[in-house]
């Protein structure tokens, strides 16, 4: 192992590497942070020409149709009325499996959604987890190399896994519901989607709303337990695409009912948890979850490669009425999966069928590059100009963050009066039954029980015991009882 301090590319010694900087303490991330901005670009960077996470998925087309009135919390046109149908594809993954991968694993399922709506399309890229392992984007690349394969062994390491894990408690919650039973759905059909950040609405008199979305499957959850999983990913590694391609075909099209959980946006400063820590959630007796639409599924693409491989989601593609929060997870993804998608597919990969809009056009002063079409002709590429090229609207697609104050730094995720890294994952634990308790502790059991140390061992199980005492000790019990 090399000694001395971590270093930039460029062999600075790097002060602070869990916090990204902000303005202020609870403001959004700053592109001065060229640590972050480093890290991220090298990460996206690393392995071609598949996707670096989410390599191995599905997709298909359909529909959205509005079924409540928003009108009062986003001005977003596409759901501006009842009855309101808008084409999309969506795209399930896997995250940590590479391109060959199978498909029936214990791993988070990509949920990203593109809306072509007339106001451009409209990414929601999200998981079938309502959180995440971590809450600031410049731990990612760390954590995504921990559940790759290991540069000496080739291959993916318990040590590596559960080393990280245990030195970052606040992966506890997403790590419980992770080996719980809907660690492994039985197809992409029988799983919830959710867009997993919180996001800004903001309505025609330009009031502000924090958002949360919810896919509620209308198959009803079905999942796999590991012994199940395991069969199934021996014989056929395809087995949730196949599924979802073949229910289509027999006209046999999934849903989900789409709602929302919508928080005032004065409510969000004295909330008891921080409303923008994806590794949290928010209580449904808070806010309750408001029906808004379905989502229907209605045809396969035609080439897998062309449409499910070469389609880019960015969750930086926002249309009027919606925009981020400071969710430092978000705030990172806005860079990285553009950043990503421009180095997978090239700069002008929106060109393509699947990602460019569908009721409007792309009018950008953006030319030549790979794979360039040529389809501005002729006409000017810079703005303003007397020619009567496409000008700026003057009216921005979200409300601006008020009240930001405070020096730039590398600040924390701030705290709020209830914030911590276990009461969540515990919450999540007591809710559970007594047989879906007992499968949890088996599944951790498993996989704590392959890791070579047992210092990392105990950490792993410290941060369990801390969500809930009897969860703790009964997963050291069953720790023991594997190792012997």
């Amino acid at each position: 192992m090399t000694q001395g301090p971590l270093t930039t590319e460029a062999g600075a010694p790097v002060a602070d590497n869990q916090n990204s900087e902000t303005a202020g303490v609870g403001g959004p991330v700053l592109v001065q942070d060229q640590l972050l901005l480093e890290k991220l670009a090298h990460f996206n960077r690393e392995r071609i020409p598949e996707r670096v996470v989410h390599a191995r998925g599905a997709g298909a087309y359909g529909t959205f149709t509005v079924t409540a009135d928003v009108t009062p919390y986003t001005r977003a046109a596409f759901l501006s009325e009842v009855g309101k149908q808008t084409e999309v594809f969506l795209r399930f993954s896997t995250v940590a499996g590479n391109l060959g991968a199978a498909d029936a694993v214990r791993d988070p399922r990509g949920f990203a959604l593109k809306f072509y709506t007339e106001e451009g399309n409209y990414d929601l890229v999200g998981n079938n987890t309502p959180v995440f392992f971590i809450r600031d984007a410049i731990k990612f690349p760390d954590f995504i190399h921990t559940q790759k394969r290991d540069p000496y062994t080739g291959s993916t390491e318990a040590d590596n896994v559960w080393d990280f894990w245990s030195l970052s408690p606040e992966s506890t919650h997403q790590v419980t519901w992770l080996f719980g039973d809907r660690g492994i759905p039985a197809s992409y059909r029988h799983m919830d989607g959710f867009g997993s950040h919180t996001f800004q609405w903001n309505n025609a008199a330009g009031e502000v709303f924090w958002v949360k979305y919810h896919f509620k499957t209308d198959q009803g959850i079905r999942n796999l337990t590991a012994e199940e999983a395991d069969v199934l990913a021996g014989k056929d590694p395809d087995s949730h695409q196949r599924d979802l391609r073949e229910a289509i075909e027999r006209g046999e099209f999934p849903s989900w009912t789409v709602g929302v959980q919508i928080m005032p946006a004065a409510e969000a400063a004295t909330y008891r948890f921080n409303p923008f820590d994806l590794t949290k959630v928010w209580p449904h007796a808070d806010y309750p979850v408001i029906e808004i639409g379905k989502l229907e599924l209605n045809r396969n693409p035609r080439n897998i490669f062309a449409e499910v491989e070469q389609s880019v989601f960015s969750p930086a593609h926002f249309v009027p009425g919606i925009g981020p929060s400071p969710d430092k997870m978000l705030q990172g993804r806005l860079f990285a999966y553009g950043d990503a998608h421009r180095y997978r597919v090239g700069i002008n990969a929106d060109h393509l069928p699947v990602n460019r809009p569908h009721a409007t056009e792309a009018r950008t002063n953006s030319r030549d590059g790979f794979l360039y079409d040529g389809r501005h002709g002729g006409e000017k590429n810079y703005e303003p100009n007397s020619f009567g090229g496409p000008q700026q609207t003057g009216r921005p697609l979200w409300q601006p963050l008020d009240g930001l104050a405070g020096g730039t730094g590398n600040h924390p995720t701030p705290v709020h009066a209830e914030d911590n890294d276990f009461v969540q994952a515990g919450n999540l634990y007591r809710l559970m039954t007594e047989a879906e308790q007992e499968r949890l502790v088996t599944n951790l059991a498993g996989a704590i029980s392959q890791v070579s140390r047992a210092d990392i061992a105990d950490r792993a199980i410290g941060n369990f015991r801390n969500a809930d005492a009897d969860f703790g000790k009964r997963l050291e019990a069953a720790v023991q009882a594997l190792r012997g």
